[in-house]
């Protein structure tokens, strides 16, 4: 005797989920348990099973169809009449009709019904935890000139996430405006408090990370290392790479030992070594504020200053086709607008 377990993931396009992946597989566990031989039937995207279309339904004694709604349609009436020779178990459902007028199994085992409702079987579902981890990415800095490798530190850190099961959640430290729906620097600082450990190559995701105990791999995209080097040094947080020396060995080993509760204990060592030493910096502050005394540390020596920061940015080729595209955008909607208002003449708006 043997088994067929089906279920939406067994159709393509049908909106699958994590709740019916592990709905199947707990299914699948429980035939396990009692040595019940099974195949899983499977669907574009999931591979390594069988199409329940193509299959003998006399290979089958019993067939399991788990977890979602099941309606009454010309798909599902299709899946039923196909093994109508077998027992059919109906495992986790949300049954659409009153079953007094339609119930298709021999035996249902529902999720809710016009007659019952039992808990979700993924409850009882063991799946491992993988670690969260807070992807906080620079924009390209120009202030450095040449010395940017913000591509090259983003590719190391796009491999690193190829490279092993995480949940990689982009975090926009910008207010400015903000790519990840966050509002105020509350809702950022929040959100990196609660990764297991954070990826950055920005100084503020550094700093917010290691302020909330998070472990960081601290990635300077500077040649040679600049702010964001010069601030772990100065707080002692060890695990910073430079784009110098960014190989996928070094990421790997910084993303094992940031999963560790050694590094937490280090962030936390860091956060109470900076906030011990900014207690000085405030005082400084409060001292500054002092208009009798006359010192000063201006300094401006232009021979040494490159005159050249002082004028516009030159925009890059990606940059040009971006700005036209939005002019033609921005022209084509208000010619659009022009002619459904039916007006004749409307001031041309200026395009910035």
């Amino acid at each position: 005797m043997k088994a067929l377990v089906v279920g939406w993931f067994s159709f393509e396009q049908c909106n699958v989920t994590a709740g019916d992946l592990m709905a199947r597989d707990i299914a699948c566990e429980w035939l396990e348990s009692v040595n019940y031989a099974y195949d899983v039937a499977l669907a574009a995207p999931f591979i390594d099973g069988v199409d329940w279309r193509a299959v003998d339904p006399n290979t089958y004694s019993h067939v399991v169809f788990v977890c979602g709604p099941f309606p009454y349609t010309k798909l599902t009436t299709e899946f039923l009449e196909h093994f109508n020779s077998c027992r059919l178990i109906g495992l986790d459902l949300s049954m659409i009709e009153p079953i007094n007028i339609w119930n298709p199994f021999d035996v249902l085992l529902e999720r809710d019904s016009s007659a019952n409702s039992h808990p979700d079987i993924t409850f009882v579902s063991r799946q491992a935890k993988v670690p969260v981890v807070g992807i906080i990415l620079v924009h390209p800095q120009q202030e450095y000139k040449q010395k940017g490798r913000h591509q090259v530190a983003n590719e190391a850190i796009n491999r690193l996430i190829a490279s092993r099961e995480m949940v990689a959640v982009p975090i926009d430290t910008g207010l400015d405006p903000n790519t990840t729906n966050l509002r105020s620097a509350a809702e950022v600082e929040s959100l990196i408090a609660r990764m297991d450990m954070v990826v950055t190559t920005r100084l503020h995701g550094t700093v917010l990370a290691l302020k909330n105990a998070v472990p960081v791999i601290a990635i300077d995209a500077i040649a040679g290392g600049a702010k964001v080097l010069r601030q772990a040094e100065t707080i002692g947080w060890q695990t910073v790479l430079t784009v110098d020396n960014l190989s996928d060995e070094a990421m790997r080993k910084a993303f094992e030992y940031c999963l560790t509760e050694q590094a937490r204990e280090e962030a936390r060592v860091c956060r109470d070594r900076a906030i011990k030493e900014l207690a000085q910096v405030h005082d400084n502050f409060i001292s500054a504020l002092d208009l009798s005394s006359s010192s000063s540390a201006r300094v401006c020596c232009k021979e040494g200053l490159d005159k050249s920061l002082l004028e516009p940015p030159r925009l890059t080729i990606e940059q040009i086709a971006v700005h036209k595209a939005r002019t033609f955008k921005n022209k084509a909607v208000y010619t659009i607008v022009n002619w459904l208002l039916g007006q004749k003449k409307l001031k041309t708006p200026r395009i910035y």
